[in-house]
């Protein structure tokens, strides 16, 4: 048996691949270690979604080839979404990898790892089979203890011409609600406190089963697992976003009251060739819909500048959009023009520097609207996950808050209050006495 380290790239949802892997190979006998100098094995877990997402991905196959030519290991295995795009370019141009494991192939990390362990050279794998990890399958938790990720669904069936996930990933299919149940339960027993359910769609869990009401289902279903304090859903597609739904974050004291909406684009024309569907109209009228039967709610979001066609009469209704609906929280990446995906065939590209003249833009804009929304709070008592130690500084605490999710928004910084008695994973009441564009700082009270 092994010493395998794992590179962990992308998304939470790869992040949950990279931990079942991590427990297979746990159950299987080999060890799972930290330390990359002590891997005789490193499988480098990548993602690909994006131009960057890739180039990040190469860049760190690149540097663990490096590190097995020094001989600090000796075998060198890339898995995940890169190769799904990309499995014989990498297994041609990369002769450092010993083999390739594609998401749908994660139980096969056992035996590549197996038989690198004994000196054999690993099969390369081409069959594509649809995988859906299980709560019989062993993860070995990366997160703190007292939070985790929870994997509801893999794959997408949403047309949209500039993504390729539906091609990496394949359809869309749910895990039964007593799996993930029973994979809840296990986590509250081990300590973990803050459930985040992800998955392509989220909101589309249990369409396959014929449930059109699954998710709202889950979050009840979760609300009577003694243990978990908050349970968040990552990735809502906004045309599923129904009434049971918000009903069940209205009335379930465990449910966050957190709506993350990709909504991509305001422009009718826009959204069109994207294939999302809508308008600014229609989409102002969901995020009031929320907000209106969710009292509270925080909602997040996602635009794309610079997609092929993109006019500054389309960016300025985005930026019209924008200042009207006031989202608590945004994020906007530039397009990138991912050769598998549909919309690569679109002319009227649009320039590099105008994708990044208009990301800095709205950037700009959501930055005063967040400090104007963060500064209502000052003053205010909020229930508060408290995290340890700050990553920015050790002489502060942090923790956060409902309404931020881990690694996507803000936190609260900790300056006072904290004692010897204090504890990561506890929820504390913190008055917010400062407020930043998306960090809070206060003082711990209970």
């Amino acid at each position: 048996m092994a010493k395998v380290g794992f590179v962990s790239l992308g998304c939470p949802k790869n992040l949950v691949d990279s931990e079942v892997m991590m427990g297979l190979l746990k159950t299987g006998g080999h060890q799972v270690t930290a330390s990359q100098s002590e891997a005789e094995i490193i499988v480098v877990n990548t993602c690909s979604f994006i131009e960057s997402a890739k180039q990040e991905s190469i860049e760190a196959i690149l540097e663990m080839a490096r590190e097995k030519k020094q001989g600090n290991c000796r075998w060198l295995i890339v898995a995940g979404c890169l190769v799904e795009r990309y499995r014989r370019e990498i297994l041609e141009s990369l002769p450092e990898v010993d083999a390739v494991v594609g998401t749908n192939e994660l139980p096969r990390i056992l035996q590549a790892c197996s038989e690198a362990g004994k000196g054999a050279v690993p099969p390369a794998y081409e069959a594509r089979e649809e995988y859906l990890y299980s709560d019989s399958d062993p993860r070995l938790l990366t997160t703190p203890n007292y939070t985790a990720y929870v994997k509801i669904a893999e794959g997408c069936d949403h047309p949209c011409t500039f993504c390729v996930i539906p091609q990496m990933r394949g359809r869309f299919r749910s895990r039964p609600v007593v799996s993930v149940a029973r994979e809840v339960q296990r986590l509250a027993r081990s300590g973990v406190k803050e459930i985040n359910l992800v998955g392509q769609d989220t909101t589309m869990y249990g369409f396959d089963f014929g449930d059109r009401r699954g998710l709202a289902r889950l979050i009840r279903e979760i609300e009577r697992i003694d243990g978990i304090r908050w349970v968040r859903f990552l990735y809502a597609y906004p045309n599923n976003i129904y009434s049971e739904l918000l009903d069940a974050v209205r009335e379930c004291s465990k449910a966050c009251r957190y709506f993350d909406v990709p909504l991509q684009h305001a422009s009718r024309n826009i959204l069109k060739g994207m294939k999302r569907g809508g308008n600014r109209v229609s989409l102002t009228r969901l995020i009031q819909r929320i907000r209106e039967r969710v009292p509270g709610a925080t909602v997040r979001t996602t635009m794309i500048v610079g997609f092929p066609g993109e006019t500054e009469e389309d960016f300025q209704e985005l930026l019209g959009f924008v200042e009207e609906v006031k989202f608590d929280r945004l994020g906007a990446f530039t397009f990138s023009d991912e050769e598998h995906a549909a919309s690569y065939q679109l002319k009227e590209k649009v320039s590099d520097e105008t994708k990044r003249e208009r990301q800095e833009r709205l950037m700009r804009l959501q930055s005063n609207i967040s400090k104007r929304i963060n500064s209502r709070l000052v003053g205010s008592t909020l229930p508060v996950l408290i995290e340890g130690v700050s990553k920015e500084s050790d002489m502060l605490w942090q923790g956060r808050t409902e309404s931020q999710a881990p690694d996507i928004d803000g936190v609260v910084y900790l300056r006072d209050g904290v004692t010897t008695a204090t504890r990561p994973g506890e929820i504390g009441k913190v008055r917010i006495e400062e407020a930043h564009e998306y960090d809070l700082v206060g003082t711990l009270v209970q």
